[in-house]
């Protein structure tokens, strides 16, 4: 991985790897002083998943969310010739650090219900998968752009929540994802 990567004309220098998704990499990098996100759209099979344009993807996705209300970290830029999008970096740990941790996020159930209802209201589900999700000051922030039409199967109830504490589904995942 190359320590800097530039978008539309501004270089970030490259912290770290933070997540590897179905649609890209994202990495902590730093441009004028300022901690951001910085994720690199990759064209990877998945046996699981269909993309389209990813790049469209995550723009339409970010305005349907912010449209619809649900916590998010803002979007600063966007690069479509490199395929690459700066968001803003939300402090904290995630929800699937939380659980691995034995830490109790029954106090977070409330927020994704509420955003899971604003999801549902707008015919969409998110991903519930607990990685998407940064505790900052006590609120969770779905720092994932994607959101795809409803259908019960994947809501929070019926998917989502059996990955929000030590489940044997997340405890299956937790064994296999190395």
């Amino acid at each position: 991985m190359e320590k800097t990567l530039s978008v539309n004309g501004i270089d970030y220098e490259i912290i770290q790897l933070l997540g590897h998704g179905k649609g890209g990499y994202s990495y902590l990098a730093m441009s004028c002083g300022r901690k951001s996100v910085l994720k690199q759209i990759h064209h990877e099979p998945c046996d699981y998943y269909s993309f389209g344009n990813k790049i469209d993807a995550e723009k339409n996705d970010y305005e349907r969310l912010k449209a619809v209300g649900i916590r998010i970290p803002a979007m600063f830029d966007i690069d479509e010739a490199s395929e690459r999008i700066v968001k803003e970096y939300i402090d904290g740990p995630t929800v699937f650090e939380l659980i691995r941790d034995g830490i109790s996020v029954d106090k977070y159930l409330i927020q994704v219900r509420e955003m899971a209802y604003l999801a549902k209201k707008a015919g969409l589900n998110i991903d519930y998968f607990p990685t998407n999700f940064v505790v900052q000051k006590d609120m969770i922030y779905y720092v994932d752009y994607e959101c795809n039409p409803y259908m019960d199967e994947w809501n929070f109830e019926n998917w989502g929540i059996k990955y929000w504490s030590r489940t044997a589904e997340f405890e299956e995942y937790l064994n296999n994802k190395g």
